[in-house]
């Protein structure tokens, strides 16, 4: 395929700095509006991004022909900050990474009136953060106007014609960037936000088969749903589509479904666990024409995220290392908590850990639930504990933000409770490093897949978790974690979350608690079991591996 926008540049074919292993030897394309990558590079929110970052890592140490396309995001997500009380506060500073490449490719894309808009290519080289080649592009072009120039400012813009715009920059411009590198022999949608690239090269000549699809949640405002014929005056299809054809594309009284319109499209699809898939089946099986939807359970970087000392002690069996390497990652921590709160914490006491992405149905406060039994948990000295809080709402999430606020001033009644701010890459790490225990509290059925639970268990956290998302491939209750007896997804929420409490509570004060405290053996055993059966099931050179075996050939 030729294009008119390609422009010549030592870029303009396939560049890795490896021959691609024989069975990796299919080139992939994985479009993703965020990458997790490093600390340094601020174009994520939270688990999708740390997913595809993993598995960008991965695809590296594997020598898989692949690469990533994604957005040049010159605000990033957003800065998380404190207000004077405080209270979380959203800063948004442009960014500049000197350490892309401009690789002088350069497309067009129609936006909207506009038939010129200019989309440029930046590479992350592979040795820069050993990752696959990963090309980000951005409209903050000399040539387009203002508007044109701020598409690309804010991930997960709040304006619906600005997310619009995002999604066919991200698809058709990133479908036009391969083309100016020599075309792939499979796209792969990480999310439908790039579904304009499965429209344009549909009608570019690309096959069926040579399209695949990951859907990642079973919420439903993750599952984007537009008005067809807004979209089609945006461009959001590549060319002008007839009422025909656009009938052809409508579900749910004329809207453009995303999710189900890519599992239209693509050859073949994938969750990211087997409960997700069993979920994924029911919530699509309506509609017509959808491809089939296999597990591929989400995994993480071992490499990246695991600390090398407790792997080391981990692969001995040495609990003294181990136990020494502990108290030295919770003395880290505990600096982070110190530098921001004023609080001291003390590494002999057992401490949790929540922190995600901050979303109503993940019930950071499910522990307030019953707040008289709380508080008995937090003053009993025979069993002293430290609770952290970290994550990051959406910055128009207001429902999160003043769960997120009420968490923070909750805290300040007591010298053991701690909300941290800044949940980025590199504090993540350290939570999962510091922490004793990972709290996960969904409602069930509906954590497609929750990975931080897995890089916590890598470094010794244990996780206490609904059974929800991974945990049913990977949860043994009071032998490698901690799982809560499960609750009818059918029940009004405020029965599910007042259950929900009362068992968490239940297992904290009668299990997790006094397992700690009074049998330190068994606790170390559930420790290593933990990281025995997390490792290298849960790693994302398995699930990279998975996605080349089930969904690429």
């Amino acid at each position: 395929m030729e294009i008119k926008e390609m422009i010549e540049s030592k870029y303009s074919t396939w560049h890795h700095p490896y021959k691609p292993a024989a069975t990796y030897n299919k080139k992939v394309a994985y479009f993703s509006m965020e990458f997790g990558i490093d600390q340094a590079l601020k174009i994520y929110s939270g688990g999708l991004g740390f997913l595809a970052g993993s598995h960008m890592r991965s695809g590296y140490e594997l020598k898989q022909n692949m690469i990533g396309i994604g957005m040049l995001w010159k605000y990033g997500y957003y800065d998380q900050a404190r207000n004077e009380d405080q209270t979380l506060r959203t800063d948004f500073v442009e960014k500049t990474y000197n350490f892309l490449e401009d690789t002088g490719i350069e497309v067009e894309v129609k936006l909207h009136d506009n038939p010129h808009v200019k989309v440029r290519a930046y590479v992350l080289k592979p040795e820069i953060f050993g990752t696959v080649p990963i090309y980000l592009l951005s409209t903050d072009v000399e040539g387009n106007d203002f508007l044109s120039r701020t598409i690309t400012n804010h991930l997960y813009d709040a304006n619906e014609v600005t997310r619009v715009s995002q999604s066919i920059v991200l698809g058709i411009g990133g479908a036009k960037v391969i083309e100016a590198l020599g075309g792939a022999d499979v796209y792969h949608l990480n999310e439908g936000h790039a579904l304009p690239a499965f429209y344009y090269l549909k009608d570019h000549g690309v096959k069926k088969n040579q399209l695949v699809f990951t859907t990642h949640t079973p919420e439903k405002a993750g599952n984007e749903e537009r008005d067809a014929r807004h979209l089609n005056r945006c461009g959001f299809f590549g060319r002008t589509y007839s009422e025909e054809e656009l009938g052809k594309e409508m579900v749910n009284n004329g809207m453009i479904n995303y999710t189900v319109a890519a599992l239209r499209m693509a050859k073949k699809a994938n969750a990211v666990s087997k409960l997700h898939a069993k979920v994924s089946r029911v919530m699509w099986k309506e509609y017509d024409r959808t491809c089939s939807i296999v597990p591929i359970t989400n995994s993480q970087n071992q490499k990246f995220w695991m600390d090398s000392t407790v792997e080391k002690a981990w692969k001995k069996k040495n609990a003294k290392t181990y136990q020494k390497r502990k108290q030295e990652l919770k003395k880290d921590l505990f600096s982070e908590v110190v530098n921001q709160t004023e609080k001291l914490f003390d590494p002999e006491v057992l401490t949790f850990v929540w922190a995600r992405r901050f979303a109503g149905y993940k019930r950071a406060d499910l522990l307030l639930h019953d707040l008289e039994r709380f508080e008995k948990m937090l003053t009993n000295a025979k069993y002293p504990v430290q609770i952290i809080w970290a994550g990051k709402p959406y910055p128009m999430d207001y429902y999160a933000i003043d769960i997120f606020n009420h968490l923070v001033n909750f805290s300040k009644q007591y010298p053991n409770l701690a909300v941290l701010v800044g949940y980025e890459i590199d504090l993540s790490r350290q939570l999962k490093c510091g922490s004793d225990v990972w709290l996960n509290t969904p409602r069930i059925t509906r954590e497609a897949s929750g990975t931080s639970g897995m890089t916590a268990a890598m470094n010794g956290s244990v996780n206490v978790s609904i059974n929800d998302g991974w945990i049913p491939e990977f949860g043994k209750n009071g032998k490698n974690c901690f799982v809560l007896p499960e609750v009818d997804p059918n029940l009004p929420y405020w029965e599910q979350d007042r259950m929900d409490a009362e068992n968490l509570y239940e297992m904290l004060e009668n299990e997790v608690i006094p397992t700690y405290y009074d049998k330190p053996e068994k606790w170390q055993q559930i420790v290593f079991k933990g990281m025995d059966d997390v490792i290298p099931e849960f790693t994302s050179a398995r699930m990279a591996a998975e996605y080349y075996e089930k969904m690429f050939k």
